[in-house]
C-alpha cells in the first residue's frame, strides 16, 4: 500500500512552497487545501518521504481495513484525497494532540471538504490549513516582476518601477490558458476538452460524492454558466437563478440553488471575495455582497464557451447577467484576484473588497495584513492608461481611513511601473509578485 516519494525533474517551484516548509519544520500536521489540478500532491511529493494515495482503490481498501497502516513509514507521511476516507480527520487530529510526534508528521491533502454531515471532530487548533490555488502570473513565468506585494503591505511606500512587453494579447490568452499545471501545457483544442471535462465532472460525480445527487445536470451547469457570468460582480443569488433560467416558469428553488453554491464551495470551485468589514468610524456604510469568482478564469470563459476572438471582440456572452463593462474586463479582474490572492497568503494577509451600500464607491480588492489595521487597496483597470477618475474611489478611501491606507495602486494592462504625482501606485499585473 506505501508508495515511496518520486521527486520530479520537472517540477516548477510554487509559491506555496516556503509556507509548507515553513508548516513543518514548526507543525505536525498540516492539510493542504484546494480545487483538483491546482498541483497539490505535486507539491506535497517534492516535502513527503512516504506517499498513500486514497484515490487508488486498492490503497482505499486497505486504509478502510486498517487506518492505522496510513501511520507506517518515514516522515513527513502524506495522505492523498484523505477526503475518502473522512475519518483520517481524526485520525491526524490525535497525530497532532501527541507531543511525541516531532514536527511535519503528516500532511493530507484535499481536492474536497468533506460533507458537512460527516461525523468529525474539529482540527481547530491543532491541524493547519494551507490553500492552494491555480498558478499565478508569475508561477507561470509569463514576467520577471518588479513589484512585491509584500514589501508594499510593509508600509514604506517604495519607488515603483520596471517596463513589461506583455499586453493585452498575452493577458488573454492566460485567461484562457488556465492556472491548472497540467492543463495550461496542453495545445487549445486539448486543453479545451480537459476544462471542458473538469466541469462535467463536477457536475456528473463530484456532487454525487459529496453526497447530493442532481435530479437535473443541465439546470446545474446552467447555473453555472450564469454563475461565471456574474464573475467579479456582487449579483444577488436571484439575479444569477433567473440568467440560468430565462423565460422558464419552472425555476429552482432557493434551497436548490444554495445548495449548488455550498457543495460547490467545498470542492473549492467557486472562490468568492467576501466584503472588506472595519470598525472604522468613518465607514458605517459597508455593502455585504461577495463578489463572485470562480477559482480559475479558464473555467468562466469555457462555461461560456467564449475564445480569444469573443473576448477581444468586447462581445457579451452567455447567461443575461448585468455587469459594468466588458467581460473581458471581469475575467482580468478575476486574474488579477486569483494573483493577488496568492500572493497575500505569502504575505500572511487576507483578501476581500469594497462596496458602499449605495454602490457609489467601490474598490476591486482590500488587502489586509492579519492582525493589522491598515489596507493595501487596489484597483483593476482593463486599460493600459490610467486617469484621474479610475482613482477615484482610492482618493476617496484614503482621505476616509487616513494612515490605515499603508499603499493604494491601480493594476493594469499598461507598459510600465510608476507612482502617480498624488501617490497612487500604478502596476501592470505581469509586473506584480509575492
Amino acid at each position: 500500500m506505501e508508495s515511496k516519494k518520486s521527486a520530479s525533474t520537472t517540477y516548477t517551484p510554487r509559491i506555496v512552497d516556503t509556507e509548507l516548509a515553513l508548516y513543518l519544520r514548526t507543525l505536525r500536521v498540516i492539510a493542504i487545501e484546494g480545487a483538483k489540478a491546482v498541483g497539490k500532491t505535486t507539491t506535497a511529493l517534492q516535502h513527503a518521504r512516504t506517499v498513500y494515495l486514497l484515490d487508488d482503490p486498492d490503497q482505499l481498501a486497505v486504509a478502510r481495513a486498517d487506518q492505522s497502516r496510513l501511520l507506517h513509514g518515514t516522515r513527513p507521511i502524506l495522505i492523498d484525497e484523505w477526503q475518502r476516507l473522512p475519518s483520517v480527520w481524526d485520525l491526524a487530529r490525535r497525530q497532532a494532540d501527541d507531543p511525541r510526534n516531532p514536527p511535519g508528521s503528516l500532511v493530507l491533502a484535499g481536492s474536497a471538504a468533506p460533507p458537512p454531515d460527516a461525523s468529525l471532530h474539529s482540527g481547530a487548533g491543532r491541524i493547519v490549513s494551507m490553500r492552494m490555488r491555480p498558478m499565478s502570473l508569475f508561477e507561470r513565468g509569463v514576467a520577471a516582476p518588479t513589484v512585491s506585494l509584500g514589501v508594499l503591505l510593509r508600509g514604506s511606500r517604495p519607488m515603483l518601477t520596471g517596463d513589461t512587453t506583455v499586453r493585452l494579447e498575452t493577458y488573454v490568452d492566460e485567461i484562457l490558458a488556465s492556472g491548472f499545471p497540467d492543463i495550461r501545457r496542453l495545445p487549445d483544442q486539448p486543453r479545451r476538452a480537459q476544462l471542458d471535462g473538469y466541469l462535467t465532472r463536477i457536475v456528473d460525480r463530484d456532487f454525487i460524492e459529496q453526497g447530493h445527487r442532481i435530479r437535473r445536470p443541465t439546470t446545474l451547469r446552467g447555473w453555472l454558466a450564469a454563475y461565471a457570468a456574474a464573475s467579479s460582480q456582487t449579483s444577488a443569488f436571484e439575479v444569477i437563478r433567473d440568467a440560468a433560467t430565462p423565460g422558464q416558469r419552472d425555476k429552482p428553488k432557493r434551497d436548490t440553488t444554495l445548495k449548488y453554491r455550498d457543495v460547490l464551495q467545498r470542492l473549492w470551485i467557486l472562490e468568492p471575495v467576501e466584503p472588506w468589514t472595519t470598525s472604522s468610524s468613518h465607514l458605517r456604510r459597508l455593502g455585504a455582497s461577495p463578489k463572485h469568482q470562480l477559482v480559475d478564469p479558464a473555467l468562466a470563459a469555457r462555461l461560456l464557451n467564449v475564445d480569444k476572438s469573443t473576448l477581444l471582440s468586447g462581445k457579451d456572452a452567455g447567461p443575461p447577467v448585468p455587469r459594468r463593462g466588458t467581460l473581458l474586463g471581469a475575467l482580468f479582474e478575476s486574474l488579477a484576484t486569483l494573483d493577488v490572492r496568492v500572493y497575500g497568503q505569502a504575505a500572511d494577509a487576507d483578501v476581500s473588497h469594497l462596496r458602499t451600500s449605495r454602490g457609489d464607491h467601490e474598490i476591486d480588492l482590500i488587502v489586509q495584513p492579519r492582525g493589522s489595521p491598515g489596507v493595501l487597496a487596489v484597483e483593476v483597470k482593463l486599460s493600459s492608461s490610467v486617469s484621474d477618475d479610475d482613482v477615484r474611489h482610492l482618493v476617496w478611501l484614503r482621505d476616509r481611513i487616513g494612515d490605515d491606507l499603508i499603499d493604494a495602486l491601480v493594476v493594469t494592462t499598461g507598459p510600465a511601473a510608476y507612482r502617480r504625482t498624488d501617490g497612487i501606485g500604478v502596476v501592470p499585473l505581469a509586473l506584480l509578485g509575492p
